[in-house]
């Protein structure tokens, strides 16, 4: 098995130091959690189109109104 270095930032090296499991390596630990990782986003293209215009409105609504309530960062 062959070994690499990288590089990351301080940050980033103490946010993965501190997802790491206890007795887990650092690349056991990046391997778990790119295995976590999102599917991609075309998975659920097309996964309202059977909703009715009523629904998708009344969804869009909910979101504007959540949109509205959110802090602004």
């Amino acid at each position: 098995m062959g070994f690499k270095t990288i590089s990351l930032s301080d940050g980033v090296y103490r946010k993965l130091r501190a997802e790491r499991g206890t007795g887990e390596s650092f690349s056991d630990a990046i391997a778990r959690l790119l295995e976590m990782k999102q599917p991609p986003l075309m998975k659920y293209a097309g996964a309202w189109k059977p909703l009715s215009p009523e629904d998708l409105r009344a969804i869009r609504d909910r979101i504007e109104r959540l949109r509205h309530r959110t802090p602004v960062r």
